[in-house]
């Protein structure tokens, strides 16, 4: 007895148009290359005192990984917050940053990182007196590009928001605000 298969001749022909989008699909979403000093969807963007361009977007890796590059030419930082699901990585491109997790403040200089787990307290600060860049990836990704969409709305260029209004932000995007950032003097290159 003969059985029908499906990928009998009328089958692919029904199915092969379907195969081939679906196929384009999966390319269409691979992410490509991302230039340097570009966002990755082609936007300018600002938060606080940087220049924020997004690399790996939420979308690219189905949640696991958000990544941002913050561009600085002025001192300072955001202030003291912790994540609740998200562990945060700072890997410095270029210039100075003060990274501080926890008790523990980390001198940061290119080609160095540190990693904020979640849960635990941390800041970062330019701290440069040349430009810097900071590359900063969210794993996984959460709330964190939206937190950061956001923001960009929200936050006059030059400021970072510390006040009630902008911990409930926080709270709503899975975050807690803890206090200031990095202090003014911790931004001195110790000897």
């Amino acid at each position: 007895m003969l059985r029908r298969s499906l990928l009998s001749v009328p089958a692919l022909a029904v199915f092969a148009p379907i195969l081939t989008q679906a196929r384009a699909a999966v390319r269409a979403a691979i992410p490509g290359k991302v230039a340097a000093d570009a966002d990755r969807e082609g936007k300018a963007r600002a938060i606080g005192l940087s220049t924020t361009r997004y690399k790996v977007l939420t979308d690219d890796t189905a949640g696991a990984l958000f990544v941002l590059e913050q561009a600085n030419t002025l001192k300072g930082g955001p202030p003291r917050h912790l994540h609740h699901g998200e562990d945060e990585l700072f890997f410095v491109l270029e210039g100075d940053y003060v990274v501080e997790v926890g008790d523990a403040r980390y001198w940061l200089t290119p080609g160095e990182c540190v990693l904020g787990p979640r849960g635990i307290p941390h800041a970062w600060a330019f701290a440069g007196t040349t430009p810097g860049r900071l590359l900063i990836s969210f794993a996984p990704a959460g709330k964190m590009e939206a937190f950061f969409a956001q923001r960009g709305k929200t936050l006059k260029p030059g400021q970072y928001g510390s006040t009630a209004q902008d911990a409930a932000v926080m709270r709503a995007f899975g975050m807690e605000l803890i206090g200031p950032g990095v202090l003014p003097e911790h931004l001195v290159r110790p000897a």
